[in-house]
């Protein structure tokens, strides 16, 4: 078995833009158990967060074209578009999105051969130097899963202070993660 290639993101992204193979195989290899824990956060449920892993893989196929390094990294591009299709399969079979609610177990599944995505390792960290009011929105927006809205109703807190957190949180998380590359 031929051992898999080591990319930096832009020469990933050149590949997948070029529809090349080997960069969807080493995407899908290096990215899905990652992206199959964010959705299993959101749907609770092992074989439909496959199934829904499957859709996202097929999205960032089609919309490679769209991402923009100058907005985001990668994998933070991938990891909204596994978020957004598992609130969008929550909602499209009407269950509750209070399943967005709950933290997912210690044991989210993933696949085996993958490592734990090297763009994620301090993010938690870098999240818990933000302040609290910050921290708190940006947790649950991007680590639970709820929407703005949700998090205003839940913190009975202003829809457009809520919204100036997350903004001024994310924007503090880029600072770091461009400080620590």
């Amino acid at each position: 078995m031929k051992q898999a290639e080591q990319y930096t993101e832009a020469q990933l992204v050149s590949l997948l833009q070029a529809r090349k193979q080997e960069a969807f195989a080493y995407l899908y290899d290096h990215y899905s158990g990652a992206l199959n824990a964010i959705i299993y956060a959101v749907v609770g449920d092992a074989t439909v967060a496959e199934d829904v892993l499957q859709e996202v893989f097929i999205r960032i196929f089609r919309k490679i074209e769209l991402y923009d390094h100058s907005k985001s990294r990668l994998y933070t591009w991938m990891a909204q578009i596994a978020r957004n299709a598992a609130i969008d399969w929550m909602r499209k079979t009407g269950n509750q999105l209070s399943v967005v609610n709950q933290r997912a177990p210690e044991d989210v599944p993933t696949q085996a051969s993958t490592s734990f995505n090297p763009d994620t390792t301090d993010v938690r960290q870098w999240i818990a130097q933000l302040p609290k009011p910050e921290q708190q929105v940006v947790i649950l927006a991007y680590l639970e899963g709820h929407t703005q809205e949700e998090i205003s109703q839940l913190l009975q807190t202003p829809l457009g202070t809520i919204k100036s957190r997350v903004r001024s949180g994310l924007v503090k998380l880029r600072t770091m993660m461009q400080v620590n590359r």
